[in-house]
């Protein structure tokens, strides 16, 4: 089985993936949105992806990761029944391992109702499924709202622009708000230059 790819990425899988150039040999990789952004990079610039290897009858598929706590997740939800890596992609491709934590410790089936693909019925087996399969997830202190403690958006024109380009970048709102939250106040943001601002941003989200 393959555990791990380190390459560059070199093209697009139809759409669902990338494709991994390594030494020589292209493998198709099935990613959450927003790995490529949170994925350790080397001094020379390739990328460092965990990998669950999927064996079917008529297929072998490779799925990455930006961590190897992420994998653990998604090998978690295939454990549960009718959960497969279609939707267990979906699931981490709309809230981070955290936040799915949270999540299910409070029984908050509308949070992952939101999630493509999953109803009622599913957001239901999940949260009674993953009870106490999660305690290894680092759970942040949260607010009433469920978000991070002592993490906010900045206001501002420029604080959106941000935000709306890191979103099209596969990045979730949870992430996007601690990327900006790091990076200064309302004041701050508004002084700098976009393209600068959005550099910050993806440092921030590659620590």
């Amino acid at each position: 089985m393959i555990g791990r790819l380190e390459g560059r990425i070199v093209g697009d899988a139809d759409g669902l993936g990338v494709i991994i150039d390594v030494g020589g040999v292209g493998y198709e990789v099935m990613l959450p949105l927003g790995t490529l952004g949170r994925a350790g990079t080397t001094a020379t610039g390739t990328v460092v992806l965990s990998i669950h290897t999927n064996v079917r009858e008529d297929a072998l598929e490779l799925y990455g990761f930006a961590s190897t706590a992420e994998r653990t997740v998604f090998r978690t939800l295939l454990g549960i029944p009718n959960v497969g890596p279609k939707l267990a992609l979906s699931i981490l491709s709309s809230v981070a391992i955290d936040e799915l934590a949270l999540a299910v410790a409070r029984g908050d089936t509308a949070k992952l109702t939101a999630i493509p693909g999953v109803g009622k019925k599913t957001a239901q087996r999940l949260v009674l499924e993953l009870k106490d399969k999660l305690d290894g997830v680092q759970k942040p202190a949260a607010g009433a709202d469920g978000t991070p403690a002592g993490v906010s958006r900045p206001a501002g024109a420029q604080s959106e622009l941000v935000a709306s380009a890191l979103a099209r970048m596969g990045f979730r709102t949870g992430e996007i708000d601690r990327a900006l939250g790091a990076l200064g106040s309302q004041a701050d943001l508004e002084k700098s230059a976009l393209p600068d601002l959005i550099r910050l941003a993806l440092a921030q989200l590659s620590r």
